[in-house]
This record gives structure tokens, C-alpha cells and sequence, in this order.
């Protein structure tokens, strides 16, 4: 397939996209979660205090826990490795579910 061939079909598949006003094209693109268990690190969830409800909610003997902030440059996903046992994925999914729901520190 040509260059020209390869825009052109680019151009044909985002057409429909481009009709759109700008508020519903915004709204078509899926948004990433601002806090997720796999990619902010637990000291950020901890000086939250609204993800830190989360946390508490799900894992509070975790983090009530003294040695915890031994912890904060890590995730919820790698201290998985250390604590299976309390960090399963379905918790993980769940801790996930809630902290999608929390609005951007500003």
C-alpha cells in the first residue's frame, strides 16, 4: 500500500470523528484514569487524602502499618510481589474501580 493509500484511508476512517462538535469528540475519547494501583506511587496515594480513603477503605491494616512508608516510592502492583496474600488482583481491581472515581489533585 502506497503512502498516499495509507492517508487516504486514515482520512476516510477519521472523517466521522471530525464531524463532530469539539465537546463530543472529547467526550468519544476514553480518559486515563488519574491514579491507578499499576502506575502512582503509594506515597502519592498516601498524601492524598481522598485516595488515601480509598486505600483505607481497602487495605487499612496496610496502611496503618508503621513500616509503610518504606513503601511510598513503590505501587500497589509491585508490593503485590511482597503481599499477594492482601494485594490480589481482584483487590487490586476494586482499589482501581475507586481510585478512577477520585478527581485530579490541583
Amino acid at each position: 500500500m502506497t503512502k498516499t493509500m495509507m492517508l487516504a484511508a486514515m482520512a476516510a476512517m477519521l472523517a466521522p470523528l471530525a464531524a463532530l462538535p469539539v465537546a463530543a469528540q472529547a467526550a468519544t475519547v476514553p480518559m486515563k484514569a488519574t491514579y491507578t494501583s499499576a502506575d502512582t506511587d503509594l506515597g502519592t496515594l498516601l498524601d492524598n487524602p481522598a485516595t488515601k480513603a480509598v486505600l483505607m477503605k481497602h487495605i487499612p491494616a496496610m496502611i496503618s502499618n508503621p513500616q509503610i512508608d518504606m513503601a511510598r516510592a513503590m505501587t500497589l502492583k509491585q508490593l503485590q510481589n511482597y503481599a499477594a496474600d492482601q494485594l490480589t488482583d481482584a483487590k487490586l481491581a476494586m482499589i482501581d474501580a475507586d481510585l478512577a472515581k477520585v478527581p485530579a489533585a490541583k
